[in-house]
């Protein structure tokens, strides 16, 4: 069967999904495959998906049939199996495609890092303990070294249409950050007026009040959207506030000034991950744009009190030489294979010569 199979599990509501379903997409839309994608929280991703039907354990979407995970249980592994962020497949589809001659193409997709040590464990294979299965590693990353970045072949770099009236544009979507207030009074205070977008989450609570214009500031408590419907509101704000992978990714084709909250890890481990990005990100960026971004970022990302107020004045001053800086880093990133492309070449490459 010449189909691929992609399982996701869902940890952080979004990401995870929001990064398996783009792929899912583009894979059945630009390369023509039969795609299945099975999801183990489908409510997180129907509200990616207006589509979806109502109740439903599985349906076909956009070319790409999606179930429920527990229905993998019933059927034949394709061609490929691809684990998303390296969920642990079910053993009885271990079994099963164990039992295929030859077995699937198995592919672990990891999460994106700009960590050197990502080039060297890129398409590495790994045999299973017990069965006669390997698994390769597959890293997304900002290299030609790695597996690039998800882009459809739709995509291009032109500038986004602005939304009238405001004189900065912020779009707001993010886990917690206790002193989140702080910086809605230095907005409130700004001398142009701003318009901050805010998606549902776990902020709404913490901006209880805030609804409204105060000051400078306006905030709009805006709904969930669908993914195309994202990547237009990024586009068109001047500030993009962006957590965990999906949104990480689509921020930088935005081609505005963004600031990434990382998805906490056990043990500081996604301190490393936003320093090696950061490093990567800001190479060739003036020193004081430079100085304002890590001192901000951090302060998104290390709440303490006090942080936000005393490095939003430079961040936003910043902001100008950002924007150029964004479009430059953009421009670099395109000229890389996307992502989709690369997956395809490797397991072409693969299951022809039956690695």
């Amino acid at each position: 069967m010449k189909h691929w199979d992609i399982f996701c599990k869902v940890v952080d509501n979004y990401g995870d999904i929001g990064v398996s379903w783009r792929l899912a997409r583009q894979l059945a839309a630009e390369q023509g495959l039969p795609v299945r994608l099975w999801v183990d929280e489908l409510a997180a991703f129907v509200r990616l998906c207006p589509q979806w039907v109502a109740g439903s354990s599985q349906c076909e979407v956009n070319g790409v049939w999606v179930s429920q995970w527990t229905l993998s249980e019933t059927v034949q592994p394709g061609q490929v199996v691809i684990c998303a962020f390296g969920c642990d497949l079910p053993p009885s589809w271990l079994e099963r495609m164990a039992a295929k001659t030859p077995p699937p193409l198995w592919i672990n997709l990891e999460y994106l890092s700009a960590e050197d040590w990502v080039e060297g464990c890129h398409g590495l294979p790994s045999p299973h303990p017990r069965l006669p299965l390997r698994q390769y590693f597959f890293y997304p990353g900002f290299t030609p070294s790695t597996g690039g970045l998800l882009r459809e072949a739709e995509l291009t770099l032109r500038p986004a249409v602005q939304l009238p009236n405001y004189r900065l544009k912020i779009s707001l979507f993010s886990y917690d950050q206790p002193f989140v207030v702080e910086l809605l009074q230095c907005w409130a205070a700004h001398p142009q007026p701003v318009l901050c977008l805010v998606a549902p989450g776990v902020l709404n609570d913490r901006l209880a009040g805030w609804a409204g214009s105060r000051g400078a500031l306006t905030v709009e408590e805006v709904p969930f959207v669908s993914q195309p419907e994202y990547d237009a509101r990024l586009a068109a704000c001047q500030l993009n506030f962006v957590r965990g992978e999906d949104s990480f990714v689509r921020a930088q084709w935005a081609q505005h000034p963004f600031v990434w909250q990382i998805y906490p890890q056990q043990e500081e481990a996604h301190r490393i991950k936003l320093e090696a990005f950061l490093a990567r990100y800001l190479a060739g960026l003036d020193v004081p744009s430079t100085q304002a971004v890590r001192a901000f970022w951090h302060a998104w990302n290390v709440p303490a009190a006090g942080a936000l107020a005393h490095t939003w004045p430079a961040f936003a001053a910043a902001l100008p030489a950002l924007q150029s800086h964004a479009e430059r880093w953009a421009q670099q990133l395109f000229i890389q294979p996307d992502l989709a492309s690369q997956l395809v070449s490797f397991a072409a490459h693969r299951v022809e010569c039956g690695l």
